[in-house]
């Protein structure tokens, strides 16, 4: 049950990620102002029913995760990755392990597993109106979400 007020949307089926899966969202967020801003986030499914998620940003450059070929995890897929930089998180709690960002962390998303869906908590997304005002594409990207 949520409180009121508190903005609650479905990103994905929780089966949509495997086990020991990340995948990427490109999502529009209404800033404090209303104004739409892309807003990419990564949900890593840690157990069946555990996920955690972060922005899709290195803290150092600000590039995606994924960038590059595409993968959030290094090869043993022990740790999360930038793909630019080779900076290594540890998974559960985003902090630089390794890597030019050493001692920064990710910065987390607020996650809710309600039924089978994987919830985005607290944020502000932009409406399917068609008035998104981002039109950006990106091949790293899996999916594009828009809140239903």
């Amino acid at each position: 049950m949520t409180q009121p007020g508190i903005e609650v949307y479905a990103i994905c089926e929780a089966e949509s990620i495997p086990p020991g899966g990340a995948k990427a969202f490109s999502l529009s967020r209404r800033t404090d102002e209303g104004e739409a801003r892309p807003y990419g986030i990564v949900v890593v499914r840690v157990r069946p029913r555990e996920f955690v998620g972060y922005l899709n940003a290195c803290p150092h450059g600000k590039v995606w995760l994924n960038i590059g070929d595409g993968s959030f995890f290094t090869p043993d897929k022990a740790h999360l990755r930038c793909g630019r930089h080779g900076a290594k998180f540890e998974i559960a709690s985003g902090l630089c392990l390794e890597g030019p960002c050493q001692g920064a962390s990710l910065e987390p998303i607020p996650l809710a597993l309600m039924g089978s869906d994987v919830c985005l908590c607290g944020i502000a997304l932009v409406e399917d109106d068609g008035a998104s005002g981002y039109d950006g594409d990106d091949e790293t990207m899996d999916i594009m979400i828009h809140p239903g």
